[in-house]
């Protein structure tokens, strides 16, 4: 449905309009014709913006799951047993040097 909107006396542009319906679980199916425009598919995420009162759909095309892997980390990954051999090696000498004294 194509309604024209009116604001002050001047028509400002056509707007399409599609009323669905709410099911239980809270679910509303996006027309064919919405979902080709913002060129979304089955599976695909999409943020809802609400301003005043009204809803704005956008897609989105990246999330940050799926920049996960994508940038090679600096370093090489540390080496845990033997950052952990040398803080027990570095208790042990201040342990040490405490007894003495």
């Amino acid at each position: 449905m194509k309604v024209m909107a009116v604001q002050g006396g001047m028509t400002m542009k056509a707007i399409e309009e599609y009323i669905r319906t709410v099911t239980s679980k809270g679910q509303v199916t996006i027309p064919v014709q919405i979902r080709r425009l913002l060129e979304v598919e089955p599976g695909d995420k999409i943020v809802f913006r609400v301003t005043e009162g009204t809803v704005e759909l956008q897609p989105i095309t990246m999330t940050l799951e799926d920049t996960f892997g994508a940038v090679s980390p600096l370093e090489k990954p540390e080496d845990f047993a033997a950052l952990r051999e040398t803080a027990i090696e570095e208790h042990v000498q201040k342990v040490i040097e405490e007894m003495k004294g």
